[in-house]
């Protein structure tokens, strides 16, 4: 790999810098679930989270419809956010690939507890930016400096 590392400050940065709009696979309509905060959180920072999950399409989770799968987000975004456990990664980084040049994505992050290093290396081959094992909201606050983490409700 050449340039800065995957999970590099550099690299989470310019991730979090360049992008506006994030389709988050695995979103969750309950509030007590992490997913559901981090959009949240995520919202007030000022991106644009649409909600990706086939259990639940067209619910409107903190304002924004729901959508099956990729292919049905209308729209350009730059970031898959993966709220998925490490196996399902797989599809979901082959389901961003399909729709990338589409969408105009440029990066995949992949949660915490997330990781999937094949799926990595497929993403970074296509010339994607991939984070891995890391939570956008605590990497937000890190690099921005927000220390505002413990209301998971605000």
């Amino acid at each position: 790999m050449r340039g800065p590392s995957r999970n590099s400050d550099q690299i989470i940065h310019n991730v979090l810098t360049r992008t506006r709009t994030i389709a988050m696979v695995g979103a969750s309509p309950k509030w007590t679930r992490p997913s559901h905060f981090v959009m949240k959180y995520l919202q007030d920072k000022g991106y644009r989270v649409i909600p990706v999950n086939p259990a639940h399409p067209g619910l409107i989770i903190n304002g924004e419809p729901t959508h099956p799968s990729l292919k049905h987000v209308c729209g350009p975004f730059q970031m898959v956010d993966i709220f998925r456990n490490s196996t399902a990664a797989t599809d979901v980084v082959d389901d961003t690939l399909r729709v990338a040049r589409r969408h105009g994505i440029d990066s995949v992050w992949m949660q915490l507890g997330v990781i999937n290093k094949d799926a990595a290396q497929r993403a970074e081959d296509a010339g994607l930016d991939v984070i891995m094992d890391k939570c956008p909201k605590i990497e937000y606050a890190r690099l921005f400096g927000d220390q505002k983490l413990t209301d998971i409700r605000s």
